[in-house]
């Protein structure tokens, strides 16, 4: 057991402080890691403010961590000293249930384990995510990072990444698909990238008319403004797949009319409740609303090399630790394209 440098917050209304955290000591199946970058998410914010209820204190965020393997246990074989690797949402789960055994660990029946906020059955307590040095996880949740894309802005590849591929994979999106990617931010951009990488004619759906030469340079053809009712109407009932990245309550009735008959909107952004919606918007065209949840070890591993295959990565903005509360602030305000990845190195020389 060693004890690493972190921030973290002491409560829900408590800023980022530098902290001291332990970190266990490396089991048979562990790799340790010298944390490089480790990217901000949304849902870090909400965890850290108690958004949603059950977080535990200190809290110590961070579940997009890139860094480089420090030691191995000696049952490790995946891994070697030096290995560029991340580690995403999750560092266990029970392995046993039928989701882990499909390689869906992140719907594990027993509860996966969350890299922060979750149960740690080493040391007891909760676990403490990448907003630190180090970290020891098990090698089943290592990730192999390409080394021939940028590396910081492969952090939020591991959550931001990997909840938008899921769902495109899933619903098996390819050439020719007309895909709609409703909401342009940090999980938005990635929804654009990677339906226009699989080749489907992406259509971003916005409120905000200035994004529209965002949108395009990130690969949509179209840009479709939802306020605009006739734009509206004239794409009824003509999409194949809808994925929602809207991160709040909003109104999902415009948008299931723009669904073909049996075809899918997948929600990943609004943890909430939502609006009414009409339940003859689905059952006069046999559509469906779904949801997704990040991905599975296996599928996320998939992502990572996809994106060294085709160059995708992040667009990024790099700070450093001591900028983490300012970034919140302009995270909550959208004030962001499109995600932010720390520099883990001010902490260390800190």
């Amino acid at each position: 057991m060693s004890q690493v440098k972190a921030y973290g917050a002491a409560d829900s209304t408590a800023p980022l402080t530098p902290l001291n955290i332990e970190r266990r000591a490396v089991n048979e199946t562990d790799v340790k890691i010298d944390i490089l970058y480790c990217g901000i998410c949304h849902s870090d914010i909400h965890t850290v403010h108690n958004d949603w209820g059950g977080t535990k204190y200190p809290s110590v965020p961070g579940h997009e961590i890139i860094g480089r393997v420090m030691e191995i246990g000696s049952g490790v074989s995946k891994f070697k000293v030096g290995d560029l690797v991340g580690v995403g949402c999750l560092v266990d789960s029970c392995h046993t249930c039928d989701s882990c055994k499909e390689n869906l660990e992140q719907y594990c029946e027993n509860g996966a384990v969350g890299t922060y906020n979750g149960k740690d059955k080493d040391l007891g307590g909760h676990t403490f995510g990448g907003y630190s040095e180090t970290i020891v996880v098990e090698e089943a949740f290592v990730l192999r990072i390409p080394e021939n894309i940028d590396v910081k802005a492969t952090a939020p590849l591991l959550c931001a990444g990997i909840t938008t591929w899921s769902p495109l994979r899933h619903w098996k999106i390819k050439k020719g698909d007309k895909v709609g990617v409703i909401g342009l931010g940090g999980l938005g951009h990635m929804g654009v990238k990677f339906a226009n990488a699989l080749g489907a004619h992406v259509v971003m759906i916005t409120t905000s008319e200035s994004k529209s030469a965002d949108a395009k340079k990130l690969g949509a053809h179209e840009v479709l403004i939802s306020k605009d009712t006739a734009a509206m109407k004239e794409h009824s009932r003509s999409f194949d797949f809808l994925l929602n990245t809207v991160p709040v309550k909003h109104d999902l009735n415009p948008y299931v009319r723009l669904l073909k008959r049996d075809a899918t909107m997948c929600l990943v952004g609004a943890i909430e409740p939502l609006e009414d919606m009409h339940g003859g918007l689905l059952i006069t065209g046999r559509k469906n609303i779904a949801g997704s949840l990040i991905g599975g070890i296996k599928e996320t591993q998939e992502m990572l090399d996809f994106c060294g295959e085709h160059n995708i990565v992040c667009d990024i903005e790099t700070i450093n630790i001591q900028d983490v509360n300012k970034a919140y602030e302009r995270v909550m305000n959208a004030d962001i394209k499109y995600r932010f990845v720390i520099d883990m190195k001010s902490l260390k020389d800190s």
